[in-house]
């Protein structure tokens, strides 16, 4: 067995005083942080993750909680005072759009789970950047040079994003 299966198995059952005191230390940091390298290192190398310049990683956090829209207080008429709608995204699509607007030259590859706490989710996010000549010349991740590829998180191109939209 190699190394990912171990990781892998570790993250099943997570140690719960060492996933609580770095809940805290992630609470008091701001809602989108780069990290030095993935905590998930298993996860984020199966999601397209390399050691390479030009990639990077970046925790979100994400409010948890319902999304329903407020009603609005005034200025409408009874007709429109209503609001029925939900939002349909998920946690894991925000935090990849949150991190693509924080890093606009960059582009989402994926993304996943690391924890949450009572009033957040945690997620990290794996960009890209899209004018780096290692990027370039990567035959796997080359495609996010592409024009037809800019803003994937925002068009809802990730996977996501797809998983959101019903498309898996």
């Amino acid at each position: 067995m190699g190394i990912a299966k171990y990781l892998r198995e570790a993250w099943k059952k997570p140690d719960k005083k060492a996933l609580r005191e770095r809940m805290i230390k992630w609470r008091k940091e701001g809602s989108i942080v780069r990290v030095e390298y993935p905590l998930r290192l298993d996860r984020a190398h199966s999601l397209g993750y390399k050691a390479k310049q030009g990639i990077f990683v970046v925790r979100v956090r994400v409010l948890r909680g319902g999304h329903k829209r407020p009603r609005p207080k005034k200025g409408r008429r009874s007709k429109r005072m209503h609001i029925n709608l939900n939002l349909r995204m998920n946690y894991r699509e925000i935090a990849e759009q949150r991190a693509s607007r924080k890093y606009p030259n960059c582009e989402v590859i994926n993304s996943y789970w690391v924890g949450k706490d009572g009033e957040h989710y945690y997620y990290e996010v794996i960009l890209a950047d899209r004018n780096s000549l290692s990027i370039k010349s990567d035959k796997e991740l080359s495609f996010v040079t592409k024009s037809v590829n800019k803003k994937r998180a925002l068009r809802g191109l990730t996977s996501a994003g797809k998983k959101a939209r019903g498309l898996k």
